[in-house]
Parts: C-alpha cells; sequence; structure tokens
C-alpha cells in the first residue's frame, strides 16, 4: 500500500515540476509511512539519524510544498506548534487534549459527508481545496490514567 501511495505522491510531484531530491524522498517516505502526525522537529530527529545531510530549513520547506500540493495536510498543536499528516484520503482526527495524540478515524460515511462540506463552502464562493475535521477530547490512556489516581 505504501509504493502505490508513494508513487501517486511522486507523480503529483513531476506534475508539478518539482525537483525530486533525496531529501525530498525520505521525507515523503517517512510521512507515507508514520500514522504518528508528527511536528517538523519530530520529522527532522528521527530522519537525521539516517540523512546527517538533512536540516531543519529542508524539512520545513518540503512540508510547507507538501501541503501546497494537498499531499499532507498541517494540524495546530496545542503546544503552538503544528503536526502533520499524510493527506491520501479524507478522514477525520480525534485529538487528546490532555496528552495531544492524533488517532485518525476511517468511517466510509466520511467521503459523502466531505463532499458536502465542499458543496457548502462552494455555495459561498469558496474554491475548497482539503477539508479537515477534528474531534477534541480526551483518549483511552489519558483516561485510564486518570481513573488510576
Amino acid at each position: 500500500m505504501t509504493d502505490k501511495r508513494y508513487d501517486q505522491a511522486m507523480e503529483r510531484l513531476k506534475e508539478n515540476n518539482v525537483r525530486i531530491t533525496p531529501q525530498r524522498q525520505i521525507i515523503l517516505k517517512y510521512m507515507i509511512e508514520t500514522d504518528e502526525h508528527p511536528s517538523v522537529e519530530t520529522i527532522f530527529h528521527i530522519l537525521e539519524k539516517t540523512f546527517p545531510n538533512l536540516s531543519m530549513a529542508t524539512v520545513y520547506n518540503n512540508l510547507r510544498l507538501f501541503k501546497k500540493l494537498n499531499l499532507i495536510i498541517e494540524m495546530p498543536s496545542s503546544d503552538g506548534g503544528y503536526r502533520y499528516d499524510f493527506f491520501d484520503h479524507p478522514h477525520l482526527h480525534a485529538t487528546c487534549d490532555r496528552c495531544n495524540k492524533i488517532t485518525d478515524i476511517d468511517d466510509p460515511e466520511f467521503d459523502q459527508i466531505n463532499e458536502h462540506f465542499m458543496d457548502l463552502a462552494k455555495q459561498k464562493g469558496f474554491d475548497p481545496k482539503v477539508t479537515n475535521v477534528e474531534i477534541h477530547g480526551v483518549c483511552a490512556e489519558c483516561q485510564a490514567q486518570e481513573q488510576a489516581k
């Protein structure tokens, strides 16, 4: 599955005349493979171990490019930064307000709901590109910790 997603993302880069660099490839592969919704800093620290020439600026610049091409989405984090998610299909995000964990929630009906959201935006004269629906609350792990106290 990852190979198909990677190939499709690479095709989008090529369609937009984006130069394919080793740094760009490793960042894109990591974003496709992770379920963690990492911050820029997390991405940098994980990838610099295997790619020592990688810089924080390179990670920022590539994430900015991927966002512009709708390959990833950027989600505000409660720590004031942003977290990132590879975006190959519309889905919900459940964010824990205690530990900041972000969980993907897939629902077959969400495609229909998402289309409705896009149509509503179009009715207001807006040209929508991506939707991001977030649910905030407390994850199961934090609830268990609270009950254990």
